[in-house]
């Protein structure tokens, strides 16, 4: 059962625009290239001038079913392209052409790991959205507002570029739920190379299809979020949504169906139209387009020709480097990331420690820096050879951070140099740890007298004591061994 709010249960369909990664249109040879001076990539199909007609690209639909294999989606072997009427000033034709009836892509789902909690009460829970359906159409061009005074420009260098709109079933029920989708839906698309996800410029934009209602109830009546760029602008503009529509209802108003457009100025969403239903586009085939026929030949040899996918990634890390399912998950966000623990693992040996220090210590300081692990100052090899200095006693993993620290700054290349430097070699000389124990256990008579009472804090402050007086370089495990013998004897 999912958390209420006020008594309320969120309910959240996602529909998702990834621009397909092809160097020209999906009807056109128009270049698709971002960053172009306004309507220099507009060519006469994109314009829709008279006597023009469009081509499909053959680079889209492969991307199409591409993803569709990522998702475990059923391939149509026939689907149809449609004409979505309506009129907006950067819609040349009057029309988009989309796909509506029968999607190339149908069914799948996206699995993923959601934190709830925090501290001791962390929990995982993995969680799996299905998918309705996602299907091919051309991206409209741009209302440019901010460059001019009292009017408005027109870019159509957008018009025609290729999309694929990922549908989602109403299955998400928190806003932290819906950025755990989107990021890893984003991971899939990146991945397998259909998308390359760059929010800023509108290569990967979510709409969140919000409603409220009480539990048990039938579904409320939705508001759609668009364009939503950021991850954290998006969990802002559900959150402000769901308290919205809950005032509203408690208020004893009720919730117009609706587009809003979220402001990360005021933190608000705000109305834009009242929102459409499928009727209202008028949809019908497209005249000018056979229907798309997908041969099973084509499917196959498309999958022989996929990368290994993150989800059969993580599941071959949990069987041959024996990770839990949720460090597998996580190693496989991108591939540098999988490659990089991968090097890692292999080289030391060690993949659960290279597992926790990737999503440890090097995860936070590539946040920290905003960089990606492909420019981690410390390469896999180097911190193979600390995890293996850890591995093996050589110093102890509080010592392994301070070398780490010294690595990541640029201090120090070599892991051995820098224990060296820095005198971090812990201590294993079993004879000299002894007397270390010795003089301990003569000058605390009183922790050794509650130890043997059966108070186990005792014994951990006779560690701490020992710890201390070898400047922190004896061998804990060493110290708690040698302790433990000396005290029972």
């Amino acid at each position: 059962m999912s958390a209420l709010i006020q008594g309320y249960e969120v309910v959240i369909g996602f529909e998702t625009h990834a621009q397909l990664s092809t160097h020209s249109k999906i009807f056109s040879r128009a270049s698709t290239a971002f960053g172009a001076a306004p309507n220099t990539q507009a060519c006469a199909v994109d314009l829709a001038l008279p006597g023009t007609l469009p081509v499909m690209n053959l680079g889209a639909v492969q991307r199409a079913i591409e993803f569709g294999l990522a998702v475990g989606s059923h391939i149509a072997p026939r689907s149809v392209f449609a004409r979505k009427n309506y009129f907006y000033p950067d819609l040349p034709k009057g029309y988009q052409i989309s796909q509506y009836e029968i999607p190339v892509v149908q069914g799948g789902e996206v699995s993923f790991f959601l934190e709830t909690g925090k501290g001791a009460d962390a929990t995982l829970e993995k969680k799996t959205v299905r998918l309705v359906r996602a299907h091919l159409e051309e991206d409209a061009g741009k209302s440019l507002h901010e460059d001019f005074v009292g009017q408005s420009g027109i870019d159509l260098n957008r018009a025609g570029t290729p999309l694929l709109e990922i549908v989602t079933e109403p299955d998400i029920r928190s806003s932290a739920e819906a950025v755990a989708y989107a990021k890893e839906l984003h991971k899939i698309v990146t991945w397998i190379g259909i998308c390359d996800g760059n929010m800023q410029e509108g290569s990967f934009r979510c709409d969140a299809n919000v409603s409220v209602r009480k539990p048990g109830q039938p579904l409320g009546t939705r508001r759609e979020i668009k364009n939503l760029n950021s991850f954290k602008f998006m969990q802002q503009a559900i959150d402000f949504e769901v308290r919205w529509q809950i005032e509203e209802i408690e208020d004893g108003r009720a919730i117009q169906q609706a587009t809003v457009l979220f402001d990360p100025d005021t933190g608000e969403t705000r109305a834009m139209r009242t929102k459409e239903d499928a009727a209202d586009y008028r949809y019908f085939p497209d005249p000018d387009l056979p229907p798309l026929v997908v041969a099973p030949e084509w499917v196959q040899r498309v999958q022989q020709a996929m990368p290994e996918l993150p989800r059969v990634m993580a599941a071959r890390f949990v069987a041959d480097y024996g990770l839990p399912e949720y460090d597998a998950t996580t190693l496989t966000q991108s591939k540098a990331m999988a490659a990089y623990f991968e090097a890692a693992a292999q080289a030391c040996g060690q993949a659960k420690l290279a597992s926790n220090w990737i999503m440890g210590e090097v995860s936070r300081r590539l946040n920290a820096s905003e960089r990606p692990i492909e420019q981690a100052p410390v390469s896999a090899q180097t911190l193979a050879a600390l995890i293996g200095r850890i591995a093996d006693g050589t110093i102890s993993n509080n010592a392994g951070k301070q070398v780490f620290d010294a690595l990541w700054t640029g201090e120090g290349q070599d892991v051995d140099a820098v224990i060296a430097a820095k005198g971090l070699k812990q201590m294993n000389d079993t004879g000299a740890l002894e007397k270390i124990i010795d003089t301990v256990i003569a000058a605390n008579a009183d922790n050794v007298a509650q130890f043997k009472a059966g108070k186990d804090k005792a014994f951990n402050a006779l560690v701490g004591q020992v710890m201390k007086a070898s400047q922190g370089k004896a061998n804990p495990a060493q110290v708690n061994e040698l302790l433990k013998k000396k005290l029972a004897g």
